[in-house]
């Protein structure tokens, strides 16, 4: 328990962390607002709710129950992946493409089709990067603010009887220690990957929706390698390969290649004249 006592609270942590919090929940919000007060008439809530569920069941639930098996189980499988980082980085990147780019084409094509407009496969994609942010980047954003004001009273003691943390539950000691350390800078690089994260997801969208609109069967396969090819640096820096900062650079880039794709595809897929079904 000697580590957690150590523990200094940085002066910046608490409102770095409460000015982080507010940024990242309003990304979406921004997003979505912006999106549907420009395109009311052309776009339909409901695709916005597809996106979301279909991030939660082909992220969260499909893809996690492949994990579980290949990464965090015991058996030749995950011992072979995690005891090599170039298994590591092809599986996490393949496992990535696959669940959320085929679960973006499933949903698109099988689920939505109704009010299929352009419009709302951009709406579609603010859904899927909206809800990442709510139910995996915000929990975390808040435990670390729960984390840094608890400690920041100077009893390490409570603290820890607070959160639960045992001798045998020391794993909690590097998030203890990141939201000790957590700065104006560390928020600022937090708000801008979601907001690159967010053009990511309605990138691919629009080249998944681009190909079922238009019965290109490239778009698919596209779109997977490209996504693929975006968590090289992720799945490298989890293995303590790269720096936070070359991850960053890495993201803005494919960020802003998928953007220039989708805004390429968008300007071919023919505009929604059709305002009945908008809700």
């Amino acid at each position: 328990m000697t580590a957690f006592e150590d523990i200094v609270v940085g002066k910046s942590s608490i409102p770095s962390l409460s000015i982080a919090v507010v940024l990242i929940i309003a990304i979406p919000v921004v997003f979505f607002l912006c999106w549907r007060r420009k395109h009311k008439e052309q776009t339909n809530i409901g695709w916005l709710a597809a996106g979301a569920a279909g991030f939660i069941v082909f992220a969260r639930v499909l893809e996690l129950g492949v994990h579980y098996f290949c990464i965090l189980a015991d058996n030749p499988v995950s011992r072979f992946i995690n005891g090599s980082t170039a298994a590591y980085v092809v599986y996490g990147t393949v496992m990535a493409g696959v669940f959320e780019e085929c679960g973006r084409h499933i949903v698109l094509k099988y689920v939505m089709k109704k009010n299929r407009t352009r419009e709302n496969a951009v709406l579609y994609g603010i859904g899927h990067g909206g809800i990442e942010i709510l139910a995996v980047l915000l929990p975390a954003m808040i435990s670390y603010l729960v984390i840094a004001v608890l400690f920041s009273e100077g009893d390490a003691e409570t603290a820890l009887s607070s959160l639960k943390i045992t001798e045998e539950t020391a794993a909690a000691l590097p998030a203890v220690q990141a939201a000790a350390a957590f700065d104006y800078g560390m928020a600022a690089m937090n708000v801008v990957e979601r907001v690159t994260a967010m053009l990511t997801h309605i990138g691919l969208t629009v080249i998944v929706y681009y190909g079922v609109a238009n019965a290109k069967r490239i778009c698919l396969p596209a779109a997977i390698l490209l996504h693929m090819l975006a968590d090289i640096f992720p799945a490298l820096y989890q293995r303590g390969v790269l720096p936070l900062w070359a991850v960053e650079v890495w993201g803005a880039f494919w960020s802003g290649v998928f953007v220039w794709i989708a805004v390429k595809l968008y300007g071919k897929l023919k505009a929604s004249s059709s305002t009945g079904n908008a809700l």
